[in-house]
This record gives C-alpha cells, structure tokens and sequence, in this order.
C-alpha cells in the first residue's frame, strides 16, 4: 500500500479542558438601594434552535477570521499535499473537471487549474481565478473512508491525493465581513474554531450523528439487495482497497478503489443511503405503497431503531421538531412519484435533500404515527413555513432547521453566497421573534465537503471525529466577539439539549468520550463555554 497503515490516525497530544467562563452579568448601578440584577442559568434558556449548513471546512470559509486558528498558523510545511507514495507533489493536480459546476459562465477550465503550487489557495483571488462566493464550484467527495485516508494519521497532507477534485481541496475563499454576511454575525457573537464534523465522510452520517450519535445499521447485508456496496477495506478498518488499474500519482488523475461503497464490512451504513419512507430519493415499489421506498432498491436502508434524541425528549415532555425546506413539497412530489423537487437538477429548484432528513430513517416516526405529524414539519419553500413560525413565537423547545438543497451552500449545486446570504436572514427572524430573549442558536455545517482543513481531529472512535468545521453559537447568552477554542464536536450539540433539559446521556454522546479519554484527549465540551451563564451549583 502507498499508505503506512500503522500510523496513528490522529493528534495524540492531550487537550485541556476549558473553564467554563464565570462573568458578571449584572452588577449594583448607581446605588446601594439598586438590586443586582441576577446572572441568568442554563434554566434561563428556553428555546434551542439548530441550524444545519453544507459541506464547508473551517478553513474553507473563516480560515482569516481574526483571533481564530486560521490560515495565518499554517506554516508551507504543514501545508504541503503528498502523493500516493508519500512523497511531496511538485505541484497540486489540476482541478480534474475544472473548478467550475457544468454550466456556469465563465467556466474554469481543468486546462486552467494545472501547476498550481503545493500550497492553499484562493478560489476567489482576483489575481488568480476571480471566481466569487456567488459561482458554483464543482462538488468533491466527501466519503468515510476518503476522508480518513485525506486525514492521514492527523497529517491532513493526502487530501489531494485521495479526491476525485484535484487542487480544488485546497481551495478557501478570501472572505470577511463586508462579503459574508455571517462574518458580521460571527463577530458579534461567539465563532468556535475547534468544532469537528462528527463523523468522517459525508453528509448522511454526519446528520445521523447529529440526532443520535450513531451509524446506521443494515443487517445482514451480504444477503440482501445492498450486497454489492460492500467496501473493499484493508485490514486496519481505515484504507481502502486501491484497484490495480489506479493511476499511481495524483497528478495523473484520481484515484480508482476496488470498492468504495454505502457499507463497511460489518453492515454500517456510511455512505449515502436513501430513507425508507418517503419523502426518498428511491421511488416506490411498483404497485406497493407509495408512502415507501423501495426496499428491494439496493441503496434504501432498512428503518433504524437507534435511539435518538427525539425520543429523548419526547419521554422528558419536552416539545421539539425538525423543520426541512421544501419538506411537503417533496413528499407531494414523491408521493405522485414525480422527481423534479427530489434531486433537483439544477439551482431554480428547490432541490430537496432526502438524506438530509435523519429522523426520517426511524421507525418510531414512520408514515401514519403520530409522532411523524407532530416532529417532522415542513420548512417551507426558501425557508417560509420555518420563518412564519419564528415570527409568531412558536417554535418547539428544540427546534432543528434545514434548509432546502440550493441554500445549503454545498459545492456542486449551489453557492456559498445564496446559502449564507439565507442563514443570516433567518438570524435576523430569530433575532426578532418574542423568543429570542430565552434562545440559543447554533449554526453550522454537517461536514467538510471535501475541503482540506489544517487542524488535526482528536482520536477518538472508528467513525469520527473527521475535519474541523466552522460553528456559531447566537444568543443574548452567548459571549460577545468571541473565539471559543474549546474541543467540539457535532455531538456537542446532543450535550447541550442533555444538558439543559437533564436528559440520559445517548450510548453514542458517552462512547465518543470513552474513546477521546482513552486516546489522550479531554472529552467534547457542550458548548456552554460559548455562553454568559451563571455556573451550576
């Protein structure tokens, strides 16, 4: 193999533990007969909002951001991509397809991208390619085996070596608040640059994680219509198999595997599958009920029975939902087995995302449950339904928030300007809203998507955590102008609603810390360091 295989896949370096922050809130004003007015607590907040972006490393987007760890850190040797046989590259690779998505004008060429230097660099320079955060770039895998074969034993110097994309993984954009309107946001309120996407690879894990800490399972796959996507891994679990006919350099195209499938050996689901019920990127059986996916489709998954954070709190009383973009208008489409919002082929449509619905793979809110109608609600087109709701003060106690496909700012089908450009104007709305002086927000992104990132994840567990990845936390809580260095990751985000609302720790949230500890590394915080509270007696 042109990988060393008994190299360790992470830092090993312990983390410390951050403080939680213990600042003053209110003070006697003027004189003696004023009362203090009281620090708040994490009882003080009554409403959590989580907003889930698209496929953008930390680097990608705030690697300038000032007081954060960015690009200005980053030295020409830790930066330097290898090649497959671990030797420096002269040159990144082409951009294999060009830079630029099928269709959009100007186009960059692959013939354009050739001998770029060993080293990051500017998508949006005007002295190199002048392409904006407003064009489309071409998407690049982000996959679970990749992913950890880009990371390199913490090295992150393989990420051009193991993409379909060429230099494009090295790409960031040369942003700052006068072109992005989050930056402004960012620095009005608390940015975290040591938050990891919670498990490597794409996007259908990483939403997985989001709500249950878990991989999906497919039991006895090697008897069933997925069979064949069945990855072809080495035997440390971490490398796959690479085909004989694959080019032996990077620079001569990318790299060919003898499998790189939905499934690992063991029958987890770490690719992207379709849900079992519809909304589904799979059809119906024919004839069979059109509430479902075909289960004799080789890429739908089998329904789930994972718990998950839903169940948790629906036993605890507590209200909450998951509000995708464009929710009814897929299932209507789905359900007349029509196809134009499901996958949408271009940017005019809204461009659903069917595995950009996690709870949608559990059997516990399968079509014609109760829980399905009161948890699974409809975001709206361009965010509508979601808004209105906001608007109005009625949002959940926890309430999850995705926008629909052409406002995630995912390479490939979309920009980073339209999606940022939406996420700011639903802060704004939240900002407003009557909810607001009780409410946390976070926002940020399910995985890396395939751009490089220069800070290497903690070891922890066989699934993650993968590339660091930009967050934001926005509340009247929540420190002001502020970089959170504190370890996250995006089981954070389970830690805090545990937290606040006194819920059972899920077997995966108390697994993932298992790992860290037992890898040198201080377990995930649950993003109160990013918040002004009184500490907890």
């Amino acid at each position: 193999m042109p990988m060393n295989a008994t190299r360790p896949l992470f830092r090993i370096a312990p983390l410390a533990l951050a403080a939680v922050a213990a600042a003053t809130f209110g003070a006697l004003a003027g004189c003696a007969e004023t009362p203090a007015q009281a620090q708040p607590t994490l009882s003080d907040v009554r409403n959590i909002v989580v907003i889930y972006a698209e496929n953008r490393s930390f680097d990608n987007l705030y690697g300038r951001f000032p007081g954060a760890n960015g690009l200005q850190n980053v030295t020409s040797a830790s930066a330097v991509q290898r090649d497959r046989d671990g030797k420096p590259l002269a040159t990144l690779p082409p951009i294999w397809g060009g830079l630029t998505q099928a269709g959009v004008v100007p186009a960059v060429t692959e013939a354009m991208t050739e001998r770029l230097p060993n080293a990051p660099f500017a998508i949006d320079d005007p002295q190199g390619f002048d392409t904006s955060q407003h064009v489309t770039t071409r998407d690049l895998w982000h996959r679970f085996y990749e992913n950890q074969m880009q990371i390199d034993g913490g090295r992150n110097d393989m990420f051009a070596a193991w993409a379909d994309s060429g230099a494009l993984t090295m790409g960031h954009y040369t942003l700052d608040a006068e072109k992005l309107p989050l930056w402004r946001i960012a620095q009005r309120y608390t940015l975290a640059d040591d938050f990891f996407m919670g498990a490597f690879g794409g996007s259908f894990l990483n939403h997985q994680w989001l709500v249950c800490a878990c991989t999906p399972i497919y039991p006895h796959a090697d008897k069933s219509p997925a069979a064949g996507s069945i990855s072809a891994v080495e035997p440390d679990g971490v490398i796959l198999t690479v085909a004989k006919n694959s080019p032996p350099s990077a620079l001569d195209g990318p790299p060919k595997f003898i499998k790189s499938g939905n499934l690992t050996p063991d029958f987890y689901a770490v690719n992207t599958m379709q849900p079992p019920y519809q909304p589904s990127g799979n059809k119906p059986a024919p004839g069979g009920d059109a509430r479902f996916a075909d289960p004799a489709n080789p890429t739908t998954l089998p329904p789930q029975t994972q718990r998950h954070i839903g169940d948790s709190l629906s036993d605890a009383g507590v209200t909450w939902a998951w509000y995708s973009g464009a929710w009814d208008a897929a299932l209507a489409a789905t359900q007349e087995r029509k196809t134009g919002v499901v996958y949408g082929p271009n940017r005019s449509t809204p461009n659903f995302q069917p595995h950009h619905q996690p709870f949608n793979y559990f059997a516990d809110l399968a079509p014609g449950t109760a829980a399905r109608a009161e948890h699974l609600l409809d975001g709206g087109i361009d965010g509508a339904q979601f808004l209105a709701t906001v608007d109005a003060g009625k949002l959940p106690q926890v309430a999850f928030y995705k926008p629909q496909g052409n406002l995630t700012e995912h390479a490939g089908y979309t920009d980073v300007a339209s999606g940022d450009a939406h996420l700011a104007e639903v802060i704004a709305h939240l900002e407003k809203s009557p909810q607001w002086p009780h409410m946390v927000v976070i926002v940020t992104y399910d995985e890396n998507g395939g751009f490089w990132d220069h800070v290497s994840p903690p070891k922890a567990d066989r699934f993650g955590p993968g590339t660091r990845i930009p967050a934001l936390v926005i509340s009247p809580f929540a420190k002001k102008g502020y970089v959170d260095h504190t370890q996250y990751d995006t089981t954070s985000i389970l830690r805090f609603i545990t937290r606040r609302y006194g819920l059972p720790v899920l077997p995966g949230v108390k697994e993932r810390d298992e790992a860290l500890v037992a890898n040198g590394h201080a377990p995930m915080g649950d993003l109160t360091n990013a918040l002004d509270l009184a500490p907890a007696h």
